[in-house]
């Protein structure tokens, strides 16, 4: 992967749209990437992903979700994981805007894939990242 690969965007924090497709904009093709804005009162549809679950962040504002029809209420860092086939709805109950980060995927996830170098400098195929040593703190 060449450094000309890497693609860098920024999330619309003043979004009049709902959806911005961050998936796009980077060119991810393993996963839904989403920001999501709802203005106050807006409501989503309520549906389901066959294959896909999905992950949702909250950024700014509190999130209602309804899940199969049963309402949580998530606040600012907080994460809700819906499986596939499960019905939701994504509510704005609140007086502000709601920004999410929603994330989808079907498929395994694959770990230990990483390799981990300790310099810059360091050639090779590197080592796993349990073998390399954290760095240093930088100075104060």
């Amino acid at each position: 992967m060449a450094e000309s690969d890497v693609a860098y965007t920024t999330i619309n924090t003043n979004n009049s749209e709902r959806f911005q497709s961050l998936r796009r904009e980077l060119g991810v093709s393993g996963f839904g990437m989403n920001a999501i804005t709802l203005a106050p009162r807006q409501r989503g549809r309520i549906h389901a992903h066959e294959r896909q679950e999905e992950v949702f962040l909250v950024l700014d504002g509190e999130l209602t979700i309804g899940v199969e029809g049963e309402e949580q209420t998530v606040g600012r860092n907080g994460l809700v994981r819906v499986p596939a086939g499960v019905r939701r709805q994504l509510v704005n109950r609140s007086t502000s805007t709601l920004l999410l980060l929603a994330l989808g995927a079907d498929g395994e996830h694959v770990g230990r894939d990483a390799r981990a170098w300790e310099s810059w400098d360091e050639d090779g195929d590197g080592r796993s990242p349990q073998d390399v040593p954290l760095p240093a703190d930088l100075p104060v």
